[in-house]
């Protein structure tokens, strides 16, 4: 390796050329070296490496690192490692994802992460200069990935406001749409939904970089545009295949959640996507079913538990509509006998229906539900049919005894917001 004057003299005269930045690391180190940003997309690699190993091939041809490894790095504590040190770091292989020997230390600005410099071990392990020269290579690589950050800024704050006028219905016709797309050199989706996380906290800028990171590096599905607001992060994804977009969506919004939580201890956050349209002048309505989804998630976190999609809500679609009409205006005889008949006896029979038709008369399921012996439900269901005058056998009845309990609920949620 070069004298330590020598050692800084190597970066002079690049002026943002991060393919020959990578190069003259390479030149140095004799290792292949690769330049990602903070979201693990390919900045630029050395040219002239005889040596390489899958998992470096792959994350070249595809300009980012494949999903599966950076699971892989983060599940074994590697990258946490990476971000948490201003020091390189080795990195051990690992051989199910095709992942050689490393070093690697991140590309920071004080606390943020810019990007991140790794370099294969080929003939030889590290040595301790090696790490020395490495660092200096990661400070010099600051400067460079700070003027591609302010160029970059000025890009996302371009498509956020183009976003938001998407989902506040600015646009009426999808030829306007698709002339802004082709400024920003996008392609028109076949489909698309608008997905919306509720976060339990307001979103921070630490939080925010999170949100992106997760955003990029996912391949299980491709967001267009995402912004933030408040406690809400809203993205438009889209899709150009006929078949597995549904699938796509029902998987990554459970996976979001839970990698934000493991990864970055961020606890609670709730999500639902809207329709699915193939114009981009729906991306409004898809927005706003998407909003109500996570609404009736909030008023029903039983029920709808496993619900995402505006589309699997059934009923719950008309709850605004049925609350606000005659229907709800008085309450029906059967549930107003049965709550005198509680309060004058100290009985629990309005609760043990509303339960019985929750668990869709499933006695077993019922009797589980509150704890009691099967034969005591029988009890109480022949004493509910005789109070309320209820026929348990009748599904007009059923069903309209159960939609009263949950509008109520629903009022009663209302009511506290």
């Amino acid at each position: 390796m070069e004298a330590s004057g020598g050692k800084n003299d190597i970066f002079k005269g690049i002026f943002g050329d991060l393919m020959e930045f990578a190069d003259r690391v390479s030149s140095i180190l004799g290792c292949p070296v690769t330049i990602e940003d903070g979201n693990h997309r390919v900045l630029a690699y050395s040219m002239h490496d005889d040596i390489t190993d899958q998992a470096r091939i792959s994350t070249i041809i595809g300009r980012r690192v494949p999903e599966k490894v950076i699971n892989s790095l983060w599940r074994e504590g590697i990258l946490p490692a990476i971000i948490s040190s201003e020091k390189p770091v080795q990195v051990p292989s690992i051989h199910e994802v095709g992942l050689g020997k490393r070093a690697a230390i991140s590309i920071r600005k004080n606390d943020e992460i810019l990007g991140f410099i790794w370099v294969l071990e080929v003939n030889k392990p590290f040595s301790e200069e090696d790490m020395d020269f490495l660092l200096l290579a990661s400070k010099e690589a600051k400067n460079q990935l700070l003027q591609l950050q302010v160029r970059k800024k000025r890009k996302e704050e371009s498509h956020q406001e183009f976003f938001w006028q998407l989902l506040t219905g600015h646009f009426q016709d999808e030829q306007d749409i698709a002339e802004r797309l082709a400024q920003f050199s996008l392609p028109r989706p076949a489909r698309f939904t608008v997905l919306v996380f509720d976060f339990p906290e307001e979103i921070t800028q630490e939080v925010e970089r999170n949100i992106t990171y997760m955003l990029t590096t996912t391949q299980k599905i491709k967001p267009l545009f995402f912004t933030t607001d408040h406690k809400k992060l809203m993205l438009l994804v889209g899709f150009d295949k006929k078949d597995g977009f549904e699938a796509s969506i029902k998987e990554f919004i459970p996976y979001f959640i839970s990698q934000m939580w493991t990864r970055f201890n961020v606890y609670g956050i709730i999500g639902a996507c809207g329709g699915i349209y193939s114009s981009l002048t729906e991306g409004t309505a898809s927005y706003e079913e998407a909003l109500f989804t996570l609404k009736i998630k909030r008023a029903f976190p039983e029920d709808t538990r496993n619900i995402t999609d505006y589309r699997e809500l059934g009923i719950y679609q008309s709850m605004d509509i049925l609350v606000t009409s005659r229907y709800t205006l008085e309450e029906h005889r059967p549930i107003q006998d049965l709550r005198a008949y509680d309060i004058k006896n100290q009985t629990d029979l309005l609760h043990t229906l509303q339960v019985y038709l929750e668990k869709d008369c499933n006695p077993a399921e019922t009797a589980k539900q509150l704890h009691i012996h099967i034969n005591t439900l029988t009890y109480r269901l022949k004493r509910i049919s005789e109070i309320g005058g209820i026929n348990m056998k009748d599904p007009l009845q059923k069903v309209t005894l159960y939609l009263d309990f949950k509008l109520k609920q629903y009022q009663d949620f209302i009511k506290k917001k």
